[in-house]
């Protein structure tokens, strides 16, 4: 028989969490997901690399949403219960509180399994991959960023500008500032149009002057038609791996190498990954605290949730007891999310904070003990 209530009940808070979870991260997503058109409408990147971006980021939002998620969900069910009386019947049918207690602390470990898994390994793959979209993408919607009267300049080393368009879908005197080069070159024209020639996207122009400066000389090429290769160019869109997007793997390598050397000054990995430094040491550590310590704070979190069980509705200070718990949690969850920021170079004060989750539990689990001994 308890088997069973401890199923149903375990059964009652995993699927409110996922609801929970999928609501809340669909509507941060779309809210996002309405931000990220700047990548089609302004930085010329086509559809499906807008779509499969978006699609991507959703690793990321669940790894931010989770203990919210996860505290939410265990107060609500627990709650729920008290309120229909079925905790009294756990209570009747000889199961004792500690023993409710423990069984949702080993419990919970699934969840920090899960929260370290999504953390450590789906989100930053999800976010590489999307940053991967982004590095392969040509600028599909080269003339959707492409607006007269007003200098276009978000495609790396090159500045547009245009007077208009004419009915033709021509673009009337155009100016262009090609610095891709090692030299500088300015390119009039009167018209131009853009056209697709096999794979590559070209600008042609008609009657118009190019000027090259190259090393202080300037030289001048009139034409009569060229082709401009607009191909060759991306937009200023940021494409060097960032840490969020290094593997977790890759990160612990990198900071084993640098104890090994015991150069904080000069470290650095050639070849390892563009982020193994000196300079993003203290990223790094902040990154693989919050992948892999954080997580472990879904169990204090899961037994806050369980003090609700601590007194009855019936007792008059239940209320207040339930706003408490509810301040406590939230309280709990800003610090779980500011934490990282007190991860630095100093040894002490990051095994401080790699021990604070457990130092938590502790005292919130000797607190429970005293409770339930003065019932």
């Amino acid at each position: 028989m308890k088997k069973i209530i401890y199923r149903n009940i375990t059964r009652d808070c995993t699927k409110f969490f996922l609801l929970t979870l999928f609501t809340i991260s669909i509507i941060i997503w779309v809210l996002q997901a309405v931000n990220y058109l700047d990548f089609v409408i302004e930085d010329g990147h086509g559809f499906l690399v807008y779509f499969n971006y978006t699609l991507l980021s959703f690793p990321r939002i669940f790894s931010r949403i989770f203990p919210f998620a996860v505290f939410l969900s265990f107060t609500y069910i627990i709650l729920k219960y008290e309120n229909k009386n079925e905790l009294v019947i756990f209570w009747n049918f000889g199961i004792k509180k500690i023993h409710f207690i423990n069984f949702f602390i080993r419990f919970s470990f699934w969840f920090v399994l899960a929260s370290i898994f999504l953390n450590a390994i789906i989100a930053p793959y999800a976010q590489d991959k999307a940053r991967s979209f982004i590095r392969s993408s040509d600028l599909d919607f080269f003339e959707s960023i492409l607006k007269p009267k007003k200098f276009i300049d978000i495609i790396d080393n090159l500045t547009i500008y245009f007077d208009e368009r004419n009915k033709n879908g021509e673009l009337i005197n155009i100016f262009l500032n090609d610095k891709s080069g090692q030299s500088s070159q300015i390119t009039f024209a009167k018209k131009g149009n853009i056209e697709n020639q096999g794979n590559r996207k070209v600008l042609v122009l008609e009657e118009g002057i190019t000027i090259n400066e190259i090393n202080g000389q300037i030289s001048e090429l009139k034409f009569s038609k060229t082709d401009f290769n607009i191909s060759v160019f991306s937009t200023k869109t940021t494409l060097k791996k960032k840490i969020q997007e290094t593997s977790t793997k890759t990160l612990i390598k990198c900071l084993i190498l640098f104890h090994e050397s015991g150069d904080e000054i000069g470290f650095s990995i050639i070849g390892l990954d563009s982020n193994c430094g000196a300079k993003n040491l203290k990223n790094i550590r902040q990154e693989l605290y919050s992948r892999l310590i954080k997580p472990l704070y879904n169990t204090f979190l899961i037994t806050i949730s369980l003090l609700l069980i601590l007194r009855s509705k019936n007792d008059q200070t239940f209320n207040i007891n339930k706003i408490k718990i509810y301040f406590l949690g939230f309280i709990s969850i800003i610090f779980l999310e500011s934490s990282s920021k007190f991860v630095n170079m100093d040894l002490i004060q990051n095994l401080i904070m790699v021990m604070m989750p457990i130092f938590f539990l502790i005292i919130i689990y000797l607190f429970i003990l005293k409770s339930l001994k003065a019932n």
